[in-house]
C-alpha cells in the first residue's frame, strides 16, 4: 500500500478524488495536521507584534506543568 499525501488546488479535484473512493480505488482519511497549532500561531502573529513565540509559549507551559506537579 503506498500513501501520499495532496493538496487539492482545482475544487473540481475533489470531485474526481470522491469518484475513485467510490469506485473503491482508493481509500479518503482526513487527518489533522501535526502542526495545527504552530499555523494558528503564525496566523496570530501576523496581525500583533507583541504575540508569543513557539518557544515562549513551551516555556510557560512547562512552568505550569511543572509547578502542578511540585503540589
Amino acid at each position: 500500500m503506498e500513501y501520499l499525501r495532496i493538496e487539492i488546488i482545482n475544487p473540481k479535484a475533489k470531485s474526481l478524488i470522491k469518484n475513485l473512493a467510490d469506485m473503491d480505488l482508493i481509500r479518503i482519511r482526513e487527518e489533522k495536521v501535526k502542526y495545527e497549532l504552530e499555523e494558528l500561531l503564525d496566523n496570530l502573529r501576523k496581525y500583533s507584534d507583541e504575540a508569543p513565540s513557539l518557544d515562549e509559549i513551551t516555556k510557560e507551559v512547562e512552568f505550569v506543568r511543572k509547578a502542578r506537579y511540585e503540589k
